[in-house]
């Protein structure tokens, strides 16, 4: 009872923790290697809702589809910046936290390493048969070779300097000895990963600050000119600046494509892409021709131009049924199978009296099956065909909310042509025109021209990633590989007789002392003549 007491009253008299105390506890609760892990795993787990959920600076329009599909979890969803989690708070607050960690856990490391090269090896132990590694030999008295002291103290010292070890001469009460350590790399490799680490972070928020990515359809003849209203889709770090845009500009004279002939299990598939680009650096520059190729991409002022997709894009004119051109130019379809078959729509909302929409599909060499549908029979464009249906009334691009180019939305349109009625599909032939029902004017299938999708990527740290994930690497493997070593070699005089002991120790596990402790053997063995030995392996002797 009574200790019980005393027990409760040092409790109660201990001094409060008070602000500071409790900060420096934060601190260090913050920069251990625990908690950094911790983190590090946390802002992985954090990364997968932005692969789950649409993202809204990449797909508006697709986070706008996601909110109408789901009325009651969206807005929660969107609350908790589920549509912009790279950019959310609580993503960036575990980065930054992991960001503090990691230099508040490095920086006294690289302190104390510091002090460790500036300090000279260990002590030698008073009694080295206690370590793993331990070896006694008797110098040989009245030979002719016999070495004194003062040669097996200096032939030491030589020894373990030329295998690399940081070696200091000792007397200690008489005791003549050399101390001797290796493996300070070992630390050195550790904190250069854990350093590489930050890098790599840095680097990525640079990237993400000052990056930006974006995709052009480009179709042959057409020229792409890197300013922000040249791109289809757009998506900038968190401090772009639309006026740092270098102004070159990229333009598709042709694009080849070579296709499997000669093999019936892979018949028609695609060998070769070759985009043929004129490209200038500037304004005041000439064009200078290349080859755009998969994985190949152009490196334009800092930004890398890959060719990532490629198609058909009909050569269009609509008239309205006033007869006014509302629509000419190239129409890029979507390609949906190895023959080409292609998904195509058209938007026009420039038609007076009512907007006209088109939506089918494109067929590079139409042919006909057995049913009567039509069917592309190569992906080559021998015999192209268009086929349609047509709506008129409300496109629905008026009331501000982004739309997806390759969808027609017909919920207030009205079908004009398509097989469930009278005036049947449209079916066009390259060069023909068909009068639309009703007055609402005509469309002509021009041309025929292929097209690539190209996407623009400008990350100044991808390079500094690629560095510091290689010393990453680099650090990694000194720090795996490196064993960490001490090694004491000490004059013995007992009974009138003369002997060296010397004896080894690893810090932490290292298989390869046993090997190196017998390499020390056969170098002493061949420098001083020695009678008998004693030795022992393995644990450590009580």
């Amino acid at each position: 009872m009574a200790k019980q007491q005393r027990k409760l009253k040092g409790s109660q008299d201990a001094p409060a923790l008070g602000f500071v105390g409790f900060m420096r506890w934060i601190w260090t609760q913050l920069t251990s290697m625990s908690t950094a892990l911790f983190l590090l795993l946390l802002l992985a787990v954090a990364a997968v809702p932005g692969s789950i959920f649409p993202q809204r600076a990449s797909n508006p329009e697709t986070v706008v589809q996601y909110l109408d599909q789901h009325p009651v979890a969206g807005p929660w969803l969107d609350r908790f910046q589920m549509f912009e989690v790279y950019s959310s708070v609580w993503f960036s607050a575990i980065y930054i936290l992991l960001f503090v960690s990691l230099v508040g856990c490095i920086v006294p490391r690289v302190k104390k390493h510091a002090q460790a090269l500036r300090t000279p090896p260990p002590r030698t132990p008073a009694r080295l048969d206690r370590l793993p590694q331990y070896a006694s030999h008797e110098i040989l008295e009245g030979e002719a070779d016999t070495p004194d002291e003062d040669q097996v103290i200096d032939d030491s010292f030589k020894i373990l300097k030329k295998r690399g070890y940081r070696v200091e001469r000792r007397n200690d009460a008489g005791v003549r000895s050399v101390s001797a350590e290796r493996g300070y790399t070992r630390e050195i490799g550790n904190l250069l990963f854990h350093i590489s680490l930050i890098g790599v972070l840095v680097s990525a928020a640079i990237g993400g600050a000052f990056g930006y990515t974006g995709q052009r359809v480009l179709v042959e003849g057409e020229t792409f000119v890197n300013s922000l209203v040249a791109y289809d889709s757009f998506t900038p770090g968190t401090t772009f600046n639309a006026d740092k845009l270098p102004g070159y500009s990229v333009k598709l004279d042709k694009f080849d494509i070579i296709f499997d002939r000669e093999s019936e299990s892979h018949f028609g598939q695609p060998l070769d892409f070759t985009a043929h680009v004129q490209v200038r650096k500037d304004a005041q520059s000439d064009p200078v021709k290349q080859d755009l190729k998969v994985n190949h991409p152009l490196r334009i002022n800092g930004a890398d131009v890959y060719l990532v997709g490629n198609g058909y894009a009909p050569v269009i004119t609509v008239r309205d049924g006033k007869g006014n051109v509302a629509y000419s130019g190239p129409a890029v379809s979507v390609p949906q199978d190895s023959v080409y078959t292609s998904m195509f729509v058209l938007k026009v909302p420039d038609a007076v009296p009512d907007q006209l929409g088109f939506q089918g599909f494109l067929l590079p060499t139409a042919l006909v099956d057995e049913n009567g549908f039509g069917i592309s029979g190569d992906p080559n464009a021998i015999n192209p065909q268009l086929h349609l249906n047509s709506f008129y009334g409300n496109l629905g691009l008026d009331n501000g909310n982004p739309q997806n180019v390759f969808v027609l939305d017909t919920e207030k349109m009205k079908a004009l042509n398509s097989r469930e009625l009278d005036a049947g599909g449209i079916i066009l032939e390259a060069g023909q025109t068909y009068q639309l029902p009703d007055g609402k004017g005509s469309i002509s299938f021009d041309d025929l021209k292929r097209y690539v999708a190209l996407d623009v990527n400008y990350d100044p740290g991808k390079l500094p990633i690629g560095i510091f994930a290689a010393l990453a690497l680099l650090g990694l493997g000194v720090s795996l590989f490196t064993p960490r070593r001490r090694v004491w070699i000490k004059l013995k005089h007992q009974d009138g007789k003369r002997s060296i002991e010397y004896a080894l120790l690893a810090r932490g596990e290292d298989p390869r002392l046993e090997r190196e402790a017998a390499e020390l053997q056969k170098i002493f063995d061949k420098a001083w003549p020695l009678a008998s030995q004693e030795q022992n392996q393995g644990a450590v002797n009580g």
